[in-house]
């Protein structure tokens, strides 16, 4: 799967998803864009996932009809992150064109 990385995505989430190609929205000058212009780029260039943890894409983005995934982290500190590893690879592997999966970090 490739996988895109939004600027508030920490790069270490790469380790919990071996056999994904990663690629950071800034090695491709995409940091600066808007989530819908973010989105669309990332569906343009082949992208079958975006990996955020900004919580607004939810509410300011349709998937449906889009062949990118959507996964939201619940945090993006990564002293929090690197503990839920298993559970983002979870999300990540189900996810599937034009879904939504939120990363919820509590403990319970």
């Amino acid at each position: 799967m490739l996988i895109l990385f939004d600027h508030v995505t920490p790069i270490g989430v790469a380790r919990f998803l071996p056999g994904h190609t990663i690629i950071k929205a800034r090695d491709r000058g995409w940091d600066t864009l808007s989530n819908g212009n973010l989105l669309r780029e990332a569906e343009h260039a082949g992208f079958d996932l975006l990996l955020t943890a900004d919580k607004n894409m939810r509410h300011q983005q349709n998937l449906k009809g889009r062949r990118i995934a959507l996964v939201i982290l619940g945090t993006p500190q990564w002293p929090v992150v690197k503990l839920y590893g298993e559970k983002i690879a979870t999300a990540v592997n189900a996810a599937t064109p034009g879904s939504y999966t939120e990363v919820d970090f509590s403990k319970g």
